[in-house]
């Protein structure tokens, strides 16, 4: 090993397995994935948040009344293993202590039956205490709080539901919010609205997770961004209080029943309002409030599109956030085809046919307010949810048709084309599932406090889009790849790199940038693009491998590093390839680590969390992840080896 600007480096004389291993890891892998598909076509891997999403479905359970021992003992138990050494629970694997997921975490073990004076709760109850308690949780733990009675509701932000009759000039307008917050702040207006308390057939509550009082508390409403528009908000929020009984009951109905059929429209079957759990909740518990019966069949599709988000293994289990079938077939398809699997293979084609039936061809959703003349024909993220296709899984899936069989789907690719042009934003970006949703006057508002309202265009889902249209013939004479290009070349990193919105974190998106770069023609050795690959080999460990720890989206930890991972390492790899690296140390040396890291029958170990809902808030662990990426970037090293050219063909 060598020591080059501060960090150890695989010497030059470090030398890969030879061939016949990486072939023989790659069809074990292969193998494994392949035996993972469905009958049907598609794979559907785990996809698992923090402690948040299965404590807030128990607290559903008991805000209805509808305590199911046996499911809640096996989320207490997932709850309990997770718990970290510093006594809460983190945001993601390894984390530091957070307060909002400690807190629901806590009140929902109590909630199951816990002994509050039993050692894990002990501890944790210390934890909370020791960061100020209870009170110093974020808004949403705050409303989930106000909901069983733990706090009052002037301890959350005022959330009036006449809102919804704003017209869309308003400064706050819900078309202006990004798709997930529009699904879960509607039926959240109903709660708000109504003020409902829980069942709580236990009569749990968490006083002793309050350094003062709940009732006596007056710190509840702080500046979300310490920036002076906060503090004006801050200050509008009092003066709505003041004059909340001044508004007439008529009108709240008026804007309840609206939301009812905003609500109604979308139930999305039984995956759900948005197919996102925090909408789901929201729904039920909103339905409940209004005196649905669990006989009303709104009601028992809401409830059923939340119990599909439940897995089990022996004697724990928990809820998923959503379910994320067509990203991971997007994904597992671009893996095997990359691994060998060709054009006419049956395993193909019905993978190729299942993401077919699934393009969003009818339904003009919420993003046609800003989009009005653009016709459908984007792909959701989860089974069904017609109303919020996403950008990002419409450019991987377009991009494996055209891989598996551009003319057999010729029809699916152009209209996922015609969609993705017509959804780009005036600053030749892409969002995840809107146009121009960057109203970032929204983010100050006590509400916000998450910091993710808004969804404006990023690095990742843009490079994903232009990679897409370069893989289907869009060159440089298309306004659409100019913008595009011009926008990415914006968003570089003083260092090089490019920020991940939706995966951990510049590795991710350098990788999805300088994929994109290359299939559109740019100059892999210019000198920005040599800055990025210079970033990506200065982030490699000493064992070979890539690891950036989620702790890096907030900018003063942004070169923090546990350890090496799978996912990382594979995006770093193919991020070098796809910039002509295919015979360089760092390459060389993170195909090493891939061979060598432990597998279990064709899966890497990763216990690490690899992706992001909302930055510094809420993170994902895609199980799917340790086995889409390794084998990819094992069977593109394998593949350009072999070929005349140092760079991938693809757009991904």
């Amino acid at each position: 090993m060598e020591m080059l600007n501060g960090r150890f480096r695989p010497s030059e004389q470090s030398q890969t397995s030879d061939a016949r291993e990486i072939d023989g890891v790659i069809e074990e892998a292969n193998k494994w994935l392949s035996n993972q598909q469905a009958e049907d076509g598609h794979w559907a891997f785990e996809l698992e948040a923090d402690a948040t999403i299965p404590a807030e479905y128990i607290f559903i359970n008991h805000f209805l009344g509808t305590i199911d021992d046996e499911v809640e003992l096996k989320l207490a138990n997932y709850l309990r293993s997770i718990q970290e050494k510093h006594g809460g629970w983190p945001l993601y694997h390894d984390g530091d202590f957070n307060m909002s997921a400690s807190v629901k975490a806590y009140f929902a073990l109590k909630m199951v039956g816990d002994d509050p004076d039993a050692p894990h709760m002990a501890r944790a109850r210390k934890a909370i205490l020791a960061e100020g308690g209870a009170a110093k949780a974020n808004v949403f733990t705050r409303i989930s709080l106000a909901l069983f009675d733990q706090i009052p509701w002037r301890a959350v932000p005022v959330i009036r539901i006449e809102a919804l009759l704003l017209p869309k000039c308003a400064l706050f307008h819900i078309d202006k919010v990004s798709y997930w917050s529009r699904t879960v702040m509607i039926p959240l207006f109903i709660l708000a609205a109504l003020k409902p308390v829980g069942v709580n057939p236990r009569r749990v509550n968490i006083d002793e997770l309050f350094v003062t009082p709940a009732e006596q508390n007056t710190d509840y409403m702080v500046n979300p961004t310490g920036h002076w528009l906060g503090d004006a908000f801050l200050l509008v929020d009092r003066l709505i209080r003041a004059f909340e009984s001044l508004v007439p009951t008529w009108l709240t109905r008026r804007a309840i029943e609206k939301a009812l059929v905003f609500m109604k429209e979308r139930l999305n079957s039984e995956d759900g309002l948005g197919a996102i759990f925090p909408a789901m909740a929201n729904t039920v518990m909103a339905y409940h409030a209004l005196g649905y019966g669990k006989d009303h069949p709104d009601y028992q599709i809401a409830r059923k599109s939340i119990d599909k988000l439940l897995v089990f293994h022996d004697d724990w289990g928990y809820c998923q956030p959503c379910l994320s079938p067509v990203w991971d077939t997007g994904l597992a398809a671009h893996a095997v085809l990359e691994a060998g699997v060709e054009e006419g293979d049956p395993m193909l084609e019905k993978t190729a046919d299942w993401l077919v039936d699934r393009q969003i061809l009818d339904v003009r959703g919420d993003w046609v307010e800003n989009a009005p003349n653009l016709r459908p024909g984007g792909w959701a993220f989860q089974y069904w949810n017609d109303h919020y296709p996403d950008v990002d899984d419409t450019a991987v899936v377009v991009m494996a048709l055209h891989r598996a069989n551009p003319q057999k789907y010729r029809k699916a690719i152009e209209r996922g084309v015609e969609w993705i042009i017509g959804m780009q934003s005036a600053n030749g970006g892409w969002g995840a599932f809107d146009v121009d949703n960057d109203h970032d006057i929204l983010q100050h508002i006590p509400f916000a406090d998450h910091g993710a309202l808004l969804d404006p265009p990023t690095a990742d889902v843009s490079a994903r889009c232009l990679g897409m249209l370069a893989q289907c013939g869009y060159g440089r004479e298309y306004s659409v790849v100019r913008r595009a290009i011009d926008y990415l070349k914006r968003e570089q990193e003083e260092d090089g790199s490019w920020f991940g919105r939706w995966g951990n974190n510049y590795v991710y998106g350098t990788w999805s940038v300088l994929c994109a770069f290359n299939a559109i023609g740019e100059d892999m050795q210019a000198p920005y693009i040599r800055r990025a690959v210079d970033w990506l080999k200065g982030r490699q460990q000493p064992d070979g491998g890539w690891g950036e720890d989620c702790a890096s989206y907030w900018q003063h930890r942004r070169d923090e590093v546990k350890t090496s991972t799978p996912s990382q390492t594979s995006w770093a790899v193919l991020a070098l390839m796809a910039a002509g690296e295919i015979d360089s140390v760092a390459v060389k040396s993170g195909i090493e680590f891939l061979l060598k890291a432990p597998r279990e029958a064709g899966k890497w170990r990763e216990k690490y969390f690899n992706a992001v809902g909302f930055p510094r808030v809420f993170y994902l662990r895609y199980h799917g992840y340790s086995a889409f990426f390794p084998l990819w970037t094992l069977a593109r090293y394998r593949n350009l080896q072999k070929s005349n050219s140092k760079y991938p063909a693809h757009g991904i």
